[in-house]
């Protein structure tokens, strides 16, 4: 008979699996973003492998590669994905939140971020700023590689609110490049700077691009820094079904907090998914 003692136990719980009940009751729901995004979920079915010949990942049925032109490709609509203008949350009582990380990539925190949520089996979204997309294209590969979104968060990071429509479209326009440069992926969401946009800005933005902009329900406040026990309590009592949690990735403290943040949400019966997803379910459940 074997023992096993506490040493031989996971030191870190990994997202549960869903339970029968769970898969009934979701498993349609999810399915129906297969076909945007590179995260085929088991029981759906995809029309395109989410990586090509040659290793390169990418949206199957969403991205498009670039091809010298500088225009910004519109990702097209995949079935069943119809997004509002905006969101700061989502409106399902399913069991999933967001979890977000913005300002990055950053050369050793968001490497080490990506470690935290591999061990658990936990997917993020990342709203990436096109400067450090340029500066780290090794880092976008890997957080696409491991099945995370990324979102456009701008070149400059800039308030769009103080700008004209001309630098909008410049800021946007060289950050998707950038980022389907990178990756062979085209993002499908965007988020303002300091969530600094206007009513008129997110329909042009939406009609233009076809983004929605996407804020956020749960804000810890980590860029003020007030320890990364602060930042995981503020973030788990604020997790509820449908939420989307905003962190910074270029903060090594919020970094710091992330094991304990996603493993008390996990406890709470709540479970990851990626804002695509999450736009998904609204209205579901």
């Amino acid at each position: 008979m074997k023992v096993t003692r506490l040493s031989d136990k996971p030191k870190h719980r990994r997202q549960p699996p869903f339970t029968v009940k769970t898969v009934t009751q979701i498993s349609q729901h999810l399915c129906i973003l297969t076909g945007a995004l590179a995260l085929p979920l088991s029981g759906c079915k995809t029309t395109q492998s989410s990586v090509d010949n040659r290793g390169e990942v990418y949206v199957a049925g969403a991205s498009q590669r670039g091809n010298g032109s500088t225009a910004a490709p519109r990702p097209p609509a995949a079935a069943g994905y119809a997004p509002k203008e905006s969101y700061s949350k989502v409106q399902t009582s399913l069991p999933f939140v967001a979890l977000t990380f913005d300002d990055g990539p950053h050369p050793s925190n968001t490497p080490r971020l990506l470690d935290i949520l591999k061990a658990r089996d936990v997917k993020a979204t990342f709203f990436v700023v096109g400067t450090n997309v340029k500066r780290y294209p090794n880092i976008m590969r890997r957080i696409i590689a491991e099945g995370h979104e990324i979102g456009n968060h701008t070149v400059s990071h800039g308030n769009m609110t103080k700008m004209s429509s001309a630098q909008i479209e410049r800021e946007l326009t060289t950050a998707h490049q950038s980022i389907q440069a990178a990756t062979g992926v085209a993002p499908r969401i965007m988020r303002p700077p300091y969530g600094a946009i206007t009513s008129s800005q997110k329909s042009w933005i939406k009609q233009k691009w076809g983004y929605p902009s996407i804020m956020w329900s749960v804000d810890p406040q980590d860029w003020k820094k007030p320890g990364a026990s602060v930042v995981t309590s503020r973030l788990v009592n604020g997790a509820k079904p449908g939420g989307i949690l905003l962190v910074h990735d270029i903060h090594s403290p919020s970094i710091d907090a992330m094991p304990g943040t996603i493993d008390q949400i996990l406890r709470k019966g709540l479970q990851f998914v990626t804002v695509s997803q999450l736009i998904a379910l609204d209205g579901k459940g």
